[in-house]
């Protein structure tokens, strides 16, 4: 295994824990319910159990997307321009926002509940012989599913962080972190050089990695693995001012300088400066595609156009109401999204309802949120591990700076917001249980 001496002891050592990444649904209750939901380290499951049953992840080629935050943007865009290049492409995520299924896409469209069942029903004496846990087993699902659909390249997005990620088992064309923020402290290391040394666990031999992570530092941890792998380094540099960004709330338009394709003007629906970020290393991954998979400029344009990733700065308009949903979970997200909300002229008053899982650093979450508010509403989303949920009376102490009030009842909640906001917008955030929670009882969840 690959990485700092330290990060197997420090990370084996972990007792299980109730870290889930699955919001609430009920297909879930039906899919591995034996399989626990804690983190238990190590590929050796994984590996077995894929041997066990045809290798079927070796035989479809793949890009591989890690990082701490817009990894999952970065993938969908990827898989989005391939599919209107004319592939069939299988596109594995997590965690899902509303429903199971959309961890599992090809050709944009989620796999149905039915087709799940039945798979994961043959798949089950090999699950339960290999102790797989819930991601490990839903990982195995995913390759075997696009093996049996004839999928021609797949894009997988690592879960959390990479080394010992249940993804990791994968044999890449072309490898991308995203970035390294602070998150997962408890399982990745506390500090960057320590999370980097983990995420570039996912850099094989070899095989190109591309990277948007714009500090020197962290930059150069890749690098050097890259160089004692023999895999060839991109640095993907990304300028505001020099990519023309222009932010709208449905959109963000930026240029990017290609040698394939010369110089575009490229338009994304996904909202933010840091989705244009997101964009480019997309771009930059498509464009060192092999050959067979390359798309032309007008496949690049067009999929970059019609992508869809929701919970991320997703502005909907309801019964006269502006409503934002995003998915920010840590620190950096949070800023992300207080950047959107400065960047835009959302109606005011603007309210902030959050429920954060108590594992995450909330106390520098929530003020950069705060400061772009007139009222916040402290709640708890339904769907939350109990064993994960935040205390918002303690929140609200420590960083509701006077705007926040407590509604502990989701529904409650998300009526009070309607009540403060009126005319005004509604920014629903904290966590992908708190988003699809809300987007299933607004009846927007995905079809």
């Amino acid at each position: 295994m690959v990485g700092p001496d330290w990060l197997p002891g420090l990370l084996s050592d972990q007792p299980p824990h109730a870290l889930t990444t699955s919001p609430g649904d009920p297909l879930l209750d039906e899919l591995f319910p034996h399989a626990p939901h804690g983190i238990q380290w190590g590929l050796e499951r994984m590996e077995a159990f894929l041997r066990d049953t045809g290798d079927p992840h070796l035989g479809i080629p793949c890009v591989h997307v890690g990082g701490t935050n817009g990894k999952g943007s970065v993938a969908s865009t990827v898989a989005t321009v391939l599919d209107s290049a004319g592939h069939r492409v299988g596109l594995y995520t997590s965690p899902h926002l509303c429903s199971f299924r959309e961890r599992f896409q090809i050709g944009g469209v989620p796999v149905g509940d039915d087709e799940l069942r039945e798979l994961a029903g043959e798949l089950d004496p090999e699950i339960r012989r290999h102790s797989l846990t819930f991601f490990e087993a839903a990982t195995g699902l995913a390759f075997h599913l696009f093996r049996k659909k004839g999928v021609e390249v797949s894009v997988i997005e690592v879960g959390l962080g990479g080394r010992l990620d249940a993804t990791n088992v994968v044999d890449p064309f072309l490898t991308a972190i995203t970035n390294v923020d602070l998150d997962h402290c408890d399982y990745l290391g506390s500090t960057l050089d320590e999370i980097a040394m983990e995420k570039a666990g996912i850099i094989k031999s070899g095989i190109p990695l591309l990277t948007a992570e714009p500090d020197d530092r962290i930059r150069s941890v890749f690098s050097a693995r890259c160089e004692a792998l023999g895999a060839p380094f991109t640095s993907v540099g990304c300028d505001a001012e020099e990519m023309s960004v222009d932010v709208g709330e449905n959109h963000t338009a930026f240029d990017v300088s290609t040698t394939a394709w010369g110089r575009l003007r490229l338009r994304t629906p996904l909202v933010g400066e840091h989705q244009a970020v997101n964009g480019a290393l997309a771009v930059a991954l498509l464009e060192r595609m092999p050959a067979r998979f390359r798309p032309d400029s007008a496949a690049l344009v067009e999929g970059m156009s019609r992508v869809h990733w929701p919970g991320r700065a997703q502005v909907e308009h309801l019964d006269g109401t502006t409503w934002v949903f995003d998915i920010a979970h840590n620190t950096a997200g949070a800023t992300a999204l207080a950047s959107v909300l400065g960047r835009l002229e959302f109606p005011r008053p603007i309210v902030v309802l959050t429920a954060v899982l108590g594992d995450k650093d909330w106390r520098e979450m929530l003020p950069p949120l705060f400061e772009r508010a007139d009222h916040a509403i402290l709640t708890q989303a339904p769907s939350a591990p109990l064993a994960r949920r935040w205390d918002p009376e303690v929140a609200a102490a420590e960083a509701g700076s006077g705007i926040a009030e407590i509604r502990t009842d989701f529904d409650d909640a998300l009526d009070r917001a309607r009540e403060l906001a009126g005319s005004g917008t509604i920014v629903v955030s904290g966590s992908a249980h708190t988003v699809g929670d809300a987007l299933r009882r607004l009846g927007l969840e995905l079809s």
